[in-house]
């Protein structure tokens, strides 16, 4: 219930910021085009990835919702993690394109209309602001990634907002042309950390790595001490999208528990996973005498050994 009540905010969320980013990309671009500002319209071209970024954010949650078929089991709600993928590829790339055309302006630093740029850039800001604000106050930037990927978006929007405003001051009155390529290598670095971290994380959850927020020594305690239970074996934890963690385990009992007795443990069992994160439970319950290699986390040798082994 609290994952749907999350998802349906970050969905409005995401639209409203849509909204305001691709209204005002379209105003700067308008206005680097008057002002003959390279820089406005570079900052434009960053603000029509970002509205890209949060248009593909906003069809992952859309896609998210649809329902689980026979063909995708977990629904679609992995796309939010392709999303995130994309965001961080995207990051990357827009940061490195940034650098590359500074260190021409460097060099040959262009004419520019410093007044519309800083007025353009100042209303830049604002908008970046609100729409930052509205994702922190109804988002989930925390714990979504793709949430986090398209906020991270905003925030170096906001930055490369701030290092235009700067520049143009700084060209207004000292005629430092450099300012305006110096301010966008500040920028694209900053661009380039967020989009490596998103990109890490997005990969870390495609590999079915273990959630960042799981001690996996914890959860074995957690399981190993819980009465009825004598050990654990292949025991898996990775995230399904962000915010929904599954776990399956092979689970040893005494072979005198009766169905009841069995059911009980497992009840016991969900609710204290439940607890430290884990919402998707898989646990096979087996007796001692059930013939196979006691590894707590699997290693799949050959089909043979495994043919019962299952996600």
């Amino acid at each position: 219930m609290g994952h749907n009540h999350t998802h349906g905010s970050n969905k409005k969320v995401l639209a409203i910021s849509f909204a305001l980013i691709t209204g005002y990309m379209m105003f700067e671009a308008i206005g680097g085009f008057l002002t003959n500002s390279l820089a406005l319209l570079s900052d434009a071209g960053h603000m029509l990835s970002d509205s890209i970024s949060l248009l593909v954010a906003l069809i992952a949650f859309t896609l998210a919702e649809k329902n689980a078929t026979h063909h995708k089991t977990f629904g679609y709600k992995r796309f939010e993690i392709l999303a995130a993928m994309i965001n961080g590829v995207a990051l990357i790339l827009i940061a490195l394109y940034i650098i590359y055309e500074a260190i021409e302006r460097f060099s040959n630093p262009p004419k520019v209309a410093t007044t519309g740029m800083l007025i353009i850039s100042i209303i830049g800001l604002v908008v970046n602001l609100l729409v930052a604000w509205i994702m922190l106050s109804g988002g989930d930037t925390k714990n979504n990634l793709n949430i986090k990927g398209a906020f991270l978006h905003v925030i170096s929007d906001m930055l490369g907002s701030v290092g235009a405003i700067l520049a143009a001051i700084l060209i207004i009155f000292f005629g430092w042309g450099w300012a305006d390529p110096l301010a966008s290598v500040i920028v694209a670095i900053l661009v380039l950390r967020s989009g490596y971290k998103v990109s890490k994380d997005s990969i870390h959850i495609l590999m079915e790595g273990t959630p960042q927020n799981i001690d996996v020594t914890d959860i074995i305690l957690t399981i190993e001490e819980t009465e009825g239970i004598q050990g654990i074996h292949d025991l898996h934890i990775w995230s399904i999208t962000s915010g929904l963690n599954a776990l399956s385990c092979h689970a040893v009992v005494d072979d005198q528990l009766t169905i009841t007795e069995s059911e009980a443990i497992l009840r016991r069992l969900e609710q204290k996973l439940d607890q430290k994160g884990i919402t998707h439970v898989t646990i096979q319950m087996e007796t001692a005498t059930h013939d196979h290699e006691k590894t707590i986390l699997c290693q799949v040798k050959n089909k043979q050994t495994h043919e019962h082994h299952h996600h």
